[in-house]
């Protein structure tokens, strides 16, 4: 990769910018995201609605394993940005060698704690009933490939934070691809059933692992794998940790609700609420990929330019992210509300789970068109390396507000309680957010413009 690349962070038009970094971004998530949706459309219409709650029990035990992967990936390469904009290239190349150390040495451990204890955690997530025994299928094939997708998931934002969006593009959608191909195969041709979902996953965990391989071998890159660098070092691990730990704990109390969720849901309506939250989880995955997508690509501009002491320009970006996410948020809103019952309609036949499932959608995306404010607020502190408020405010919305509601609301409202339990927790976690954002931008930004 030319140096220009990530120098152009500093230079060009925060517009242009934060489209040429976001529209990667977004189109990854969107095919990695589409890949979930058509995978339990697949799932749903060739195995059985059953299937797909018990996917739902698998998913939140590998995607925290798998986040490990994340986390580093997001807490080196906040580090990375301001480095390249500092001009440091040494402690650049420093932090991507801890990262593959780190990813591998944790990923391992978890991975084997996982598999030794896979009867209890499932049942832990809410695989009871006749979702256990497809679930146990799954969750033992796929923690084979967690490993694969955790390299996979650091190395994308080690990419981004490069300033090339478009190879950690298409490091999401190459496996994405794949395991729809793999999906067509091995459930659908061979009818391998659940155990053919959990081999496809797999085996695009191993085909996306190898593109981010390539890619840090190539001349793409300019952090290169060298063995110096894979040597561990406190200072470097606690500067990653503090960062990507922000992350983690995002994705480990996505874990938690989610295991919340499954057992509420499971004493109050049995497999069939369990199922209709597995199709509106795939919506919160799928539908807000242009808002994630803005939140991506703001990342490494923030970072580089607070690196770079370009103060107006971080605040410039902040306004204009905010902006466009915002926009995007309320365009899925609108057909979130209005066509809850056909989006329904793709995932399953069950009559009662299309009894269900569209208001409960409703309800969850009823705050959609202000959570711009909320994601923004959260990256913004985690770009710049403040990593305490950046953990509080990425917490504050499932970990302070959402998980008491649906613990306390469904004691008076039922099922009810756990479907309005999503869009009060994101009108209180942006109202939160909203204010230390503000107070950050007069505190920090504005001094440092005037003192610069």
């Amino acid at each position: 990769m030319k140096e220009k690349v990530s120098v152009d962070l500093g230079i060009k038009p925060i517009s242009q910018l934060l489209i040429k970094q976001s529209v990667p971004a977004s189109i990854g998530i969107l095919v990695m995201s589409l890949n979930v949706l058509v995978d339990t459309i697949f799932v749903g219409n060739w195995i059985g609605s059953i299937a797909i709650a018990a996917i739902n029990i698998v998913l939140p035990v590998s995607f925290f394993i798998a986040a490990l992967g994340m986390s580093i990936g997001i807490g080196g390469s906040s580090i990375i940005s301001r480095a390249l904009g500092a001009g440091n290239k040494e402690k650049a190349l420093a932090t991507f060698g801890n990262q593959i150390s780190l990813t591998l040495l944790l990923i391992t451990a978890f991975v084997s704690l996982g598999l030794f204890f896979n009867d209890k955690i499932i049942l832990a997530f809410g695989g009871k009933g006749d979702i256990f025994d497809p679930a146990k299928t799954y969750y033992n094939i796929v923690m084979y490939g967690v490993p694969f997708l955790g390299f996979s998931m650091m190395g994308n934002n080690v990419m981004r934070s490069e300033g090339n969006p478009k190879f950690a593009m298409y490091s999401m959608m190459i496996p994405s691809v794949g395991n729809l191909v793999f999906d067509y195969l091995l459930i659908h041709t061979f009818d391998m059933g659940m155990a053919g979902a959990a081999w496809a996953t797999t085996g695009s965990n191993l085909v996306g692992f190898l593109f981010v391989l390539w890619y840090f071998l190539s001349d793409n890159s300019s952090l290169k794998i060298d063995w110096s660098y894979l040597i561990l070092k406190w200072e470097t691990i606690k500067e990653i940790g503090s960062l990507g730990f922000v992350t983690l704990a995002r994705q480990a109390v996505v874990s938690v609700t989610y295991l919340f969720m499954n057992n509420i849901l499971f004493r109050l309506g049995g497999e069939v609420s369990v199922t209709a939250y597995a199709i509106v989880g795939r919506m919160l995955m799928f539908a807000l990929f242009p808002v994630f997508g803005v939140t991506q690509g703001f990342l490494p501009i923030a970072g580089y330019n607070y690196g770079a002491k370009q103060y107006d320009r971080v605040r410039e970006s902040i306004n204009i992210a905010i902006k466009y996410a915002a926009v995007l948020a309320t365009i899925v809103f609108i057909l979130l509300m209005t066509f809850p019952e056909t989006i329904t309609k793709m995932f399953t036949q069950d009559a009662e789970v299309l009894k269900e499932t569209p208001a409960a959608m409703r309800w969850v995306f009823a705050a959609t068109p202000i959570i711009a404010l909320q994601l923004i607020g959260a990256a913004y502190f985690q770009a710049i390396g403040k990593a305490r408020p950046a953990l509080l405010l990425t917490l504050t919305r499932q970990g302070f507000f959402f998980i008491p509601l649906i613990l306390i609301l469904p004691e008076f409202y039922g099922e009810l309680g756990v479907w309005m339990s999503f869009p009060i927790s994101d009108v209180l976690a942006t109202v939160v957010t909203g204010y230390f954002l503000n107070r950050e931008i007069k505190t920090d930004l504005i001094k440092k413009s005037t003192t610069a």
